[in-house]
């Protein structure tokens, strides 16, 4: 059997004997590591080449010029738009101001019944002022001061005609006119009567009435300083009161308790220097004109 095997032969070379047990382990545990390498180098590799991978492709290229833009086209047009609404803005208020007169000091703009004005004593500079707080002597009512500050809203007051006075709102105020002035928070009326002021002993000025009480209490004369017809703002005003004949007074005999810091305003009947007031902050309503 042995001859004849070595006389044939085989075509495709001697056969391969199939190994013992052990050698077959080995066989397979080598197979085994190959494959296992095979493979780790293999995803190693799919690993390194997704890390390298190019994100624009050739399609991406080839995209219009819109589809790449889009988002900068877009701010382009939204910024266009805000600056036509800008200008369309710009515009409207320009027409609006030169249909409506521009209040400023310079122009001397007329004061009307109707304006909320600060009036400010022309010396001290301080504004004439009321808050809901009493006098502890003389009429008890509410109390009429000098207030240093700019900025504090007790000291508007709204400028009113007499009730049996036919003039109305946007008129304007010419010197000798008989006015009233009603503080805009308390509602109360710039009064002044034969009690004695708090400090200096001269006429009381106060708060008194309401929107539905008033007398002749309330009423001024507005005496304007110079050529001027009508009252201004910035112009040197004085104001009479009509029942005692005292003027709108004021001077730097200031308040301890009540209202420290604050000075004294009164009605003194002599024309003096500490008399003399001038509409300062406020809003002006335009002259309304006749038909």
């Amino acid at each position: 059997m042995a001859l004849l095997f070595s006389r044939v032969g085989f075509p495709f070379g001697a056969p391969t004997v199939a190994p013992s047990g052990q050698q077959q382990h080995n066989n397979l545990t080598r197979r085994r590591s190959a494959q296992a390498s095979s493979s780790k180098n293999s995803g190693s590799s799919r690993i390194v080449y997704r890390e390298f991978v190019n994100p624009s492709s050739d399609s991406d290229l080839n995209l219009p010029f819109w589809q790449k833009t889009w988002f900068i086209l877009l701010l382009l047009v939204m910024a266009l738009c805000f600056f036509a609404l800008a200008i369309v803005l710009l515009l409207t208020l320009d027409s609006d101001f030169a249909s409506t007169p521009v209040s400023t000091a310079s122009e001397g703009v007329q004061i009307t019944y109707g304006s909320v004005i600060k009036l400010m004593h022309e010396r001290t500079k301080f504004r004439l002022h009321s808050h809901d707080v009493p006098y502890g002597s003389g009429s008890g009512q509410q109390s009429v001061t000098g207030f240093p500050n700019v900025d504090d809203s007790n000291s508007y007051w709204i400028v009113r005609p007499t009730p049996d006075s036919s003039d109305k709102q946007g008129d304007p105020i010419k010197s000798g006119t008989i006015i009233r002035l009603q503080h805009m928070r308390t509602r109360r009326w710039l009064h002044s009567h034969l009690h004695a002021s708090p400090i200096s002993g001269n006429l009381e000025v106060s708060g008194f009435g309401g929107d539905g009480e008033s007398d002749t209490g309330d009423y001024w004369r507005i005496d304007i300083e110079g050529s001027g017809k009508t009252w201004r703002q910035d112009q040197r005003v004085r104001l009479r009161h009509v029942d005692t004949g005292g003027y709108l007074h004021s001077h730097d005999k200031k308040y301890n308790r009540i209202a420290g810091g604050q000075q004294e305003v009164c009605g003194v009947r002599e024309k003096r220097a500490d008399n003399v007031w001038l509409a300062a902050e406020g809003v002006y309503l335009p002259v309304t004109e006749s038909k």
